[in-house]
């Protein structure tokens, strides 16, 4: 379990995301670079946290023309990361490129849609159906497209499992342990409701690293996910 937890390093700056695996220690060996922190201090701290020895989920969501996109994979195939996530809304023969870019040994994952979405706001920019069905339909074309994998919030992994089967790897942030602030997201599961629908990987990140004790609060969701 210890490998499917991917901690998120959701911090301004390399000291503090320092500070916070420091903090965490031997408890969790894969953690995520997002927006904030990869443009804080660039392709350069990915490629050394990946020599450190942990694995690294470089979630930064491209999504542009298929040769922009194309380039921008091939850009950070060498730095070491194991996962890259672009926009599966960007199409198909952009998600085409992006695997094609990414080669045998960087994984792409496709977003479906974004956790802080549901029905009411993804109708305010034109999707007209179900949050359900638009994760259903754009996961399934990042599976036809050769994607590695989808990142999707907890609650549709049970039918993306039954819809799309188990070769699949499927991500899920998301995930607030019991009795945890939701904060700004709309579609969340604990843990274990994550795992038992299905889900590869979870990725945590405020109820880590806002925690007065973040090794601990790893330790206590891994406890969750196992049962």
């Amino acid at each position: 379990m210890r490998e499917r937890l991917i901690v998120a390093l959701d911090v301004p700056n390399a000291k503090a995301a320092q500070d916070l695996m420091g903090r965490i220690g031997d408890s969790a060996v894969f953690y995520k670079v997002g927006l904030q922190l990869f443009t804080a201090e660039g392709p350069g701290f990915v490629a050394e946290l990946a020599r450190s020895g942990r694995k690294v989920f470089l979630d930064l969501k491209l999504h542009d023309i298929p040769n922009t996109v194309a380039h921008a994979v091939q850009s950070v195939r060498g730095l070491g990361a194991s996962m890259l996530t672009v926009h599966a809304s960007g199409g198909a023969e952009m998600l085409k490129a992006a695997v094609e870019a990414a080669g045998p040994q960087l994984g792409v994952l496709a977003v479906t849609v974004l956790t802080s979405l549901n029905d009411q706001r993804l109708r305010e920019i034109g999707v007209a159906g179900r949050t359900t069905d638009q994760v259903l339909l754009l996961a399934a074309l990042a599976q036809t497209t050769g994607c590695r994998g989808v990142v999707a919030s907890p609650q549709e992994v049970s039918q993306l499992r039954q819809a799309l089967g188990n070769g699949l790897a499927i991500v899920s942030p998301g995930i607030r342990p019991s009795g945890a602030d939701k904060n700004d997201q709309q579609r969340i599961a604990t843990p274990r409701e994550a795992i038992r629908a299905g889900a590869s990987h979870l990725v945590v990140g405020r109820p880590i690293s806002d925690a007065n004790d973040p090794a601990q609060a790893v330790e206590a969701i891994l406890a969750e996910m196992i049962e």
